[in-house]
């Protein structure tokens, strides 16, 4: 057993006390998981073998990144070179660039090729203290790719340090070679690559881009009727560029969360409020689009949807890889306080993932991933844009 003390706790419990806060706390630790977190003062009887004095240190727990596209080859800075001169994400993608050009990258790669390119962008995570980091395909669009791809997810998560949850994200774009009938595309994403990728055992989720110039709500819906019938859970990038229903219909699959939703009108709200629906907010993104419609925060608080924050981590429209700066994005952009952009990456996000059970707060029963911080209070984790605040991660009980 592993004690942690002399820190301060942001347990991220809701409750009356913001962040969940204990000034004077201590944590016990057995076999991987919190077995006490509370007021030093009330800490139970323990045969803790190591003792970890943190000098009045901030813990949190280990921030969960949950929507990220962190493995993919080569990168699209020459499109952000044309989007500064004015060129549209949409003009780009029609002129084959976007999604598809990340394709070809993708494809060339070797998978220790993208193993190694993706470990140093989740070094940029861990770094801003995450321990669980979701990681999509999508960039394959074929089945040996898409496989290779969510085989590369699998790899990170057994040896890079940090906690891998993956969605299999076939719906993303129509490849090249299918662009002449994109029908042939969806039933080969929805009755092929996804039940190879399920059968490997490689799908923690299944996830797909609803938008006019990516797929429909038909053939998203036979996407995740597909998922269904394999017992996965279902996300969705939904009403990014307009409101063409993603919210509603990620809330009629009871899916895990919609995510960006800079359109979402109330009537989606709603549906997502009624479904429990988490709405995932990517506030990388939206700087780095340009965006002028923000995420609708006040429907969304007023109905009750929670909110998760993520980096969005691709290489196209979000290379953002410090969760920490996403956190501060959400408060500049989205006026999020800096407590809701905290839960939002941590108990939400973990709700967001499946893993509410699992992880998220400082509770026992949770795994014991912690993030320790040097830090005076919670808020400047949302406040430092760039400042090292990370003193240490620890990942199942163990420093990392």
């Amino acid at each position: 057993m592993r004690l942690i003390t002399d820190c301060r706790l942001a347990t991220m419990v809701e409750g009356e006390e913001p962040y969940g806060a204990i000034d004077d706390g201590a944590i016990l630790v057995a076999d991987g998981r919190i077995v006490w977190a509370g007021p030093r003062e009330d800490m139970p009887a323990h045969d803790a073998q190591q003792t970890d004095r943190l000098d009045g240190r901030w813990v949190t727990p280990g921030l969960i990144d949950c929507h990220t596209h962190l493995v993919f080859g080569g990168d699209r800075s020459g499109e952000f070179e044309q989007r500064l001169g004015g060129a549209t994400y949409e003009e780009i993608a029609r002129a084959g660039g976007g999604i598809v050009s990340s394709v070809a990258a993708t494809r060339a790669a070797s998978e220790d090729q993208l193993y190694a390119s993706a470990l140093g962008r989740l070094a940029g995570l861990t770094a801003t203290g995450v321990t669980t980091v979701e990681i999509k395909s999508g960039y394959g669009l074929d089945r040996d790719s898409e496989l290779k791809m969510l085989r590369v997810a699998r790899r990170i998560g057994r040896e890079a340090g940090a906690r891998v949850r993956t969605s299999y994200l076939g719906l993303h774009a129509v490849p090249p070679e299918h662009r002449a009938d994109r029908a042939a595309y969806v039933d080969k994403a929805v009755d092929e690559i996804l039940p190879a990728a399920h059968a490997e055992g490689l799908v923690d989720a299944v996830d797909a881009y609803c938008e006019p110039i990516a797929f429909s709500t038909g053939e998203v819906g036979r996407l995740f009727d597909k998922a269904k019938s394999l017992g996965l859970p279902v996300k969705l990038h939904a009403d990014q560029l307009s409101d063409g229903g993603g919210a509603a219909l990620a809330a009629k699959y009871g899916a895990l969360s919609a995510d960006h939703i800079e359109h979402t009108g109330e009537a989606g709200v709603k549906a997502m409020a009624e479904a429990g629906v988490v709405a995932v907010l990517l506030p990388g993104a939206y700087l780095m689009l340009r965006e002028t419609t923000p995420p609708p925060i006040e429907l969304l608080r007023r109905h009750g949807v929670a909110m998760a924050v993520a980096t969005d981590c691709n290489p196209g429209t979000s290379p953002v890889a410090s969760m920490t700066a996403a956190l501060n994005l959400a408060c500049v952009q989205f006026r999020l306080t800096p407590e809701e952009a905290l839960a939002g990456a941590t108990r939400i996000a973990a709700k967001a993932l499946g893993l509410a059970n699992e992880a998220g707060t400082l509770e026992a029963g949770k795994v014991a991933d912690l993030a320790v911080w040097d830090i005076e209070r919670p808020a400047e984790l949302c406040y430092w844009l760039g400042k090292p605040l990370l003193a240490r991660r620890y990942v199942g009980g163990v420093a990392a």
